[in-house]
């Protein structure tokens, strides 16, 4: 698993952990005492560390290879997939997946974007970017959920829309318009979840939601923090500095009321440990079904209306 820049000194404690049991292997020397001192420091030193991240730091967790994708989170948190393809207009966009699922039990329209994990995956849904027929997929899947009273449940990981001419020239932000004014109507339950990226309308096509929640490493911004130091400052040399102002931070947005609860991950990242985030997700999943089942369409429309009309208020 590869280690980022800032988990340096991590890595060194590890290292001269391992060192330590080879020479205590080999030579036959009690070095239980001084391999204890060490791990415990290692272990105080990733508390404070993952506690303390800037925003730049998390971007880097963010967009970890190894962190889960949609894929991984099927297989860890439900009990049956039923993949659904196709926008029913002639296309199928891999950068979005859907499908029935059974999430302990309970039946849900699970929709999320796609990353993979090498590049040939990668290149097969287009790094996590949707194109048009993505979002138009997505809608048909909402209407089937809503139709069939299935609550809905969103996974978002993505750079943003796919930026380029095919995608403009088939719609682009008509369909994400469209899934944005379609989600708000929708009589059933509706949770979103940024996993890792979760940018632009790339982004807030799908998320829409009663319930936004966010994984602590995560974030979720109008814009990239290379995008956004390119056009404030005309140098991407300032992404970290774009990171702090954007307030993109699981933290940050909690207090904005951007979003409505954080998840937390494995000490260090998702990619530490798959099975540990599974297991938070599909507890953060549960008790948020628990919560909204129940609830009447029209006070659902209502608190989903007046949650997203109270963003970016300000006192006069």
């Amino acid at each position: 698993m590869s280690s980022l820049n800032f988990e340096k000194p991590i890595i060194e404690i590890e290292n001269k952990i391992e060192e330590l049991r080879k020479i205590s292997t080999e030579s036959g020397m009690d070095l239980n005492k001084e391999i204890e001192t060490f791990e415990q420091q290692a272990e105080e030193y990733k508390k404070e560390l993952y506690a303390n991240l800037k925003p730049a730091q998390r971007l880097q967790i963010a967009r970890h290879s190894d962190r889960p994708n949609f894929t991984d989170y099927v297989s860890l948190i439900t009990d049956d997939f039923v993949e659904l393809h196709g926008d029913r207009a002639g296309s199928d966009d891999s950068a979005i997946s859907g499908g029935l699922a059974k999430i302990d039990g309970q039946t849900v329209m699970l929709i999320g974007t796609k990353k993979g994990k090498t590049t040939k995956e990668n290149i097969e849904c287009n790094f996590g970017m949707p194109q048009p027929e993505g979002y138009r997929k997505a809608l048909r899947l909402f209407y089937h959920a809503n139709k069939f009273g299935f609550p809905i449940v969103t996974l978002i990981d993505t750079p943003g829309a796919y930026p380029g001419v095919t995608a403009e020239q088939t719609g682009q932000g008509i369909a994400i318009a469209e899934n944005l004014r379609e989600m708000a109507k929708l009589d059933v339950p509706i949770i979103a979840i940024i996993t890792g990226e979760g940018c632009s309308g790339g982004a807030l096509g799908l998320a829409v939601a009663d319930r936004v929640l966010i994984l602590e490493h995560a974030y979720y911004t109008v814009i990239s923090p290379e995008g956004c130091a390119s056009i404030l400052w005309r140098d991407a040399a300032k992404t970290s500095e774009a990171a702090d102002v954007l307030r993109i931070t699981a933290r940050d947005l909690l207090d904005l009321k951007i979003v409505d609860e954080m998840v937390t991950e494995p000490l260090g990242g998702a990619h530490k440990d798959h099975e540990i985030m599974g297991q938070n997700l599909k507890k953060a999943i549960l008790e948020n079904l628990k919560q909204l089942n129940g609830v009447s369409a029209k006070k659902l429309k209502e608190k989903r209306y007046n949650k997203f009309r109270g963003m970016g208020v300000v006192l006069q």
